[in-house]
């Protein structure tokens, strides 16, 4: 298996637990839904779909720091229940290989390219927008609604 020169990073650990926390004390902006869909509703924490029935906590997450041209503020989901997070930071979790967008950005979050991964190959992407020097880091989308799946940085 060739060695990827990248690192997935998953949602921390304390957001995923501030987001439990808010849900539970009834914070109005961390709303908690049953999964009814087998695909609709993926984890930033774990990295995987929620199955139905599963219930997970929706709450807004700024991906790119305020104060900047490209920052947004977005919904995202986490399990309800306490997940692992994703270990396996060298390969590109399975359940988002199709449907992705990836976000290229420089160091000062300016967002200086941009491709649609919909084939099985994400990885091919994720190094060719590393092999521009500018490229601080990258953002994986959901391509439909826009929303941060997760950020890949260097190894």
């Amino acid at each position: 298996m060739k060695t990827s020169n990248f690192r997935i990073v998953p949602l921390a650990t304390e957001i995923a637990e501030a987001a439990r926390r808010a849900a539970a004390n009834g914070v109005p902006d961390h709303a908690v839904i049953t999964v009814d869909s087998p695909r609709g509703y993926p984890c930033r924490h774990c990295l995987r779909w929620a199955r139905p029935s599963e219930r997970v906590i929706l709450f807004s997450f700024a991906a790119i720091p305020p104060g900047r041209p490209y920052s947004e503020s977005g919904p995202i989901f986490v399990h309800a229940e306490p997940c692992e997070r994703y270990a396996a930071t060298h390969e590109f979790p399975h359940d988002f290989r199709q449907g992705r967008v990836l976000r290229a950005y420089n160091s000062s979050y300016d967002m200086i390219d941009a491709e649609v991964v919909n084939g099985s190959e994400p990885e091919a992407v994720i190094e060719k927008l590393l092999e521009n020097p500018e490229t601080a880091f990258v953002h994986a989308r959901s391509v439909t609604r826009g929303c941060y799946t997760m950020e890949i940085e260097r190894r």
